[in-house]
């Protein structure tokens, strides 16, 4: 399975801040933005993964991840000129994904919770042994500024609208999908919405159609953190640094994963810790890389 993270946009909500620097180039607490939907890829298993961004914010992304090497992984980058819906991800990175099953991230979402590596690990297992898509619902206040899960009276899953006046349910798509070979075909075939957009909405009821998606829903002890706003911003970062200062360990620390999923080995781990040995986050990799040596 590949991995696909589209971050590009323009980040108006969090103007003036993005005018000139990308939102998911800008911190979260003490890791850029883009390592926490890249730590959801690694933890599901995913070691091949397509960045796609603005012309603009490209060479960023590339100084920021290289080729992936250094992680164990193989990292691609692919241009978005003007957002024109999250539907285009899958054209965009159909060379890339050359037929197989994908996971497709968006940039800005953050989720963590104890069961959150099993959630991916069923997702991945059901869509390459099973075919078809799995997307999840959230409960939320507030649907109406997500794309809604819409059940009967027997929980079946019979729809999916996206931004509706009314929502038929509280639960709310986040941006965390998982697709078979088929996508591409389908984003192929999407036209642009009423907001001009080619919404992923439209993949997700076509696949719907085909009696093929399943939605899994989060509950109660997973996080999916708001990061469009500068109060969400705020909050999310104080989320990640209360987790890490209580408890100890690094949220979407992305070189820990990939040693942690045998990406790559104590020592490459520890070389990357010494490299950033001044601050805290070189000295937890470096911790982590010890305990190897320990056990």
């Amino acid at each position: 399975m590949k991995g696909i993270i589209l971050a590009g946009g323009s980040g108006t909500r969090l103007h003036p801040i993005t005018k000139s620097v990308n939102k998911q180039l800008l911190p979260i607490y003490d890791k850029p933005l883009v390592y926490y939907p890249l730590s959801v890829l690694m933890l599901a298993g995913i070691r091949e993964v397509l960045l796609i961004s603005t012309p603009r914010d490209l060479p960023a992304f590339k100084d920021l991840f290289g080729d992936g090497s250094l992680l164990g992984m193989r990292i691609c980058y692919a241009q978005q000129d003007e957002p024109r819906g999250l539907a285009e991800a899958f054209t965009i990175g159909r060379e890339f994904l050359a037929g197989e099953p994908c996971a497709l991230v968006l940039g800005d979402n953050m989720f963590h919770g104890q069961d959150l590596t099993r959630i991916l690990s069923n997702a991945r297992m059901t869509v390459e042994n099973k075919g078809g898509a799995v997307v999840f619902g959230y409960p939320v206040k507030d649907a109406r500024a997500f794309g809604v899960v819409e059940f009967d009276e027997d929980h079946k899953v019979v729809g999916i609208e996206e931004k509706p006046s009314d929502p038929k349910s509280n639960y709310a798509v986040p941006g965390l999908y998982f697709y078979d070979g088929q996508v591409s075909d389908f984003a192929s075939k999407v036209e642009p919405s009423s907001r001009g957009e080619l919404e992923i909405t439209s993949i997700n009821n076509a696949y719907l159609e085909r009696g093929e998606l399943s939605v899994e829903l989060m509950g109660r002890g997973m996080a999916w953190l708001d990061t469009g706003t500068p109060a969400g911003m705020l909050k999310a970062a104080e989320y990640v640094e209360a987790v890490q200062s209580r408890q100890g360990y690094f949220i979407a620390c992305i070189e820990e994963i990939a040693y942690r999923r045998k990406f790559i080995d104590s020592d490459q781990l520890r070389t990357l810790g010494e490299k950033l040995k001044k601050t805290d986050y070189g000295r937890y990799l470096i911790s982590i890389a010890d305990e190897e040596q320990v056990n």
